[in-house]
């Protein structure tokens, strides 16, 4: 188990959801993000925004992903807006930002893809990591550097760190 999926299910433990771990964000991931079982729930196949074939294709589309609500230049929930600062402090300006709010198909999509109940979800290389709590505790003890290092993405926080030492 990966650093950041020991921190997700202590972070997921600590609030009383402790149970079957296999991803980050401390539950059972579905097929999309584990590759491996699908959940039972989910919306209806076909054209939709919101079916799993649809949600997986965006999910995939690009090696960093954010499901929000609004848009990164103007987040319309303070859990969103978060997400969007924490990508911008590590200096990650090129990911893929679908706002929730204009499609309800793929709000409730999202959802049963991830079997994670709340908005924003941010997915790296096409695994659910979680939300804003997952994403800020990645943030502080450094995960998310690494995780980032994993996509090729080196974090601006890494240049910061370079920049104090030299002072």
């Amino acid at each position: 188990m990966s650093r950041a999926a020991r921190a997700g299910w202590r972070l997921c433990a600590a609030r009383g959801r402790a149970g079957l771990v296999l991803g980050r964000a401390g539950r059972t991931l579905s097929r999309g993000a584990a590759g491996g079982a699908e959940d039972s729930g989910g919306a209806e196949a076909g054209g939709e925004s919101g079916s799993r074939e649809a949600v997986e294709r965006l999910v995939r589309a690009h090696p960093v992903v954010v499901f929000m609500k609004g848009s990164p230049a103007q987040p319309l929930c303070g859990f969103s807006n978060a997400v969007v600062q924490i990508l911008r402090l590590h200096g990650v300006e090129d990911y893929r930002a679908h706002d929730v709010l204009q499609d309800p198909d793929l709000r409730q999509g999202i959802k049963n893809y991830s079997n994670w109940p709340t908005i924003p979800q941010v997915y790296l290389n096409g695994e659910f990591v979680g939300g804003c709590d997952i994403l800020l505790q990645m943030h502080q003890n450094g995960d998310l550097v690494e995780e980032l290092k994993k996509l090729g993405i080196r974090s601006a926080l890494l240049d910061a760190e370079k920049d104090q030492d030299k002072k």
